[in-house]
């Protein structure tokens, strides 16, 4: 349970610092819009993927490879905008940050042993 707060928190983090980068007000509103359909998408795949009955690097990567950029599919769909170019540079984007963040976190938790 703990590994996945701290995967909720990497993707806040990310979230949040999105925001900020593009001069935008951190809140309640802007963190759900970005981070709940990236949840979504982790939470149902994770049970498939072991990323926490088993939880890896391996799993954690495979987990992020396939939940961000569909997350960011759905959220895309949601918010109605468009797939083209500068999509697929925001999601180059979003993969890098979001990979740090997660790699972060994990890496701190097996650090202080929490993993």
């Amino acid at each position: 349970m703990r590994l996945f707060f701290l995967d909720l928190l990497a993707l806040l983090l990310f979230a949040w610092v999105g925001l900020r980068s593009h001069g935008l007000p951190v809140s309640l509103e802007g963190l759900a819009r970005n981070v709940l359909p990236i949840l979504f998408v982790w939470l149902l795949l994770s049970p498939f993927l072991g990323t926490y009955r088993r939880p890896s690097w391996s799993s954690l990567l495979l987990s992020w490879l396939l939940a961000v950029p569909a997350g960011l599919w759905l959220r895309g769909m949601i918010l109605g905008e468009g797939f083209g170019p500068g999509f697929f540079v925001f999601l180059g984007v979003a993969m890098g940050f979001s990979l740090l963040f997660l790699l972060l976190l994990r890496g701190l938790a097996k650090l202080l042993r929490l993993w």
